[in-house]
């Protein structure tokens, strides 16, 4: 039987081509080839610009009854909505992201809380499929009674590509890798016996904190695409012989 070797992040083991002897009630175990094992996990990486951005805009309301909190948000919304058509932005590209409307109370010592008015919320998530325009399209909506912001999540529209290039990227470390353990074992890579994907990453951003916007400002607020990274893990097993 050949020997066994070990290595960080990497479990190699020895296997001989004759069958393990099985309870006739349990499931037969697998048979591997005869050989050493090495197990590789491997990140394959490519890097993309981001082409679309996710913003969720929205307003918030105060109103001394939740009827008048309603109508005034509704108001502001409808005005956010028509600035959003008026900016280009196509109706599969605005969704709403919450609705909600809840009491605003008062706190005593030694007294029941009182409630002192409502606080509604609307807000609609939007897809900018022209990221540049993103910043001066926000302005807008500030101008028109929108004072909540969160975003931009930026992502890529049609990550399949990237992530296909990443995979092959992620086999040709895992190979690399293999040929190193295998020279420094007295081994050669024998061939793939299998391959697992265990993880990935489309270039999507994590969505950051929410901003609260009380003005227009000055000038168009910047919004700048960078680039993102896109990522696949894989497990890959190799016969060395």
């Amino acid at each position: 039987m050949r020997p066994i070797f070990y290595a960080t992040a990497l479990a190699i083991t020895a296997a001989a081509t004759a069958p393990m002897a099985v309870n006739a009630q349990s499931m037969p175990s697998p048979i591997l080839p005869d050989g050493t094992i090495l197990d590789v996990s491997a990140e394959g990486r490519t890097t993309r610009v981001p082409d679309v951005a996710t913003i969720r805009a929205g307003v918030v309301t105060q109103g001394a009854t939740a009827a008048a909190a309603l109508a005034d948000n509704a108001a502001r919304m409808t005005k956010v909505f028509a600035s959003l058509k008026k900016a280009g932005i196509a109706e599969r590209d605005i969704r709403t992201a919450n609705v909600s409307l809840s009491p605003q109370y008062r706190y005593a010592d030694g007294q029941a809380p009182a409630v002192t008015g409502y606080q509604a919320s609307n807000s609609v998530s939007v897809r900018f499929r022209d990221i540049a325009k993103s910043g001066a399209i926000l302005d807008a909506l500030v101008g028109v009674g929108a004072n909540q912001i969160d975003g931009p999540n930026l992502a890529l529209d049609q990550p399949d590509a990237a992530l296909d290039e990443a995979r092959a990227d992620a086999v040709k470390k895992a190979r690399a890798r293999a040929e190193l353990y295998a020279k420094a074992a007295g081994l050669s890579v024998s061939r793939i016996v299998s391959i697992a994907e265990s993880g990935s990453n489309d270039g999507g951003s994590p969505q950051p904190p929410v901003m609260y916007m009380r003005a227009k400002a000055a000038d168009s607020t910047p919004v700048a695409a960078g680039e993102t990274d896109v990522t696949v893990t894989l497990s890959v097993r190799f016969l060395l012989k």
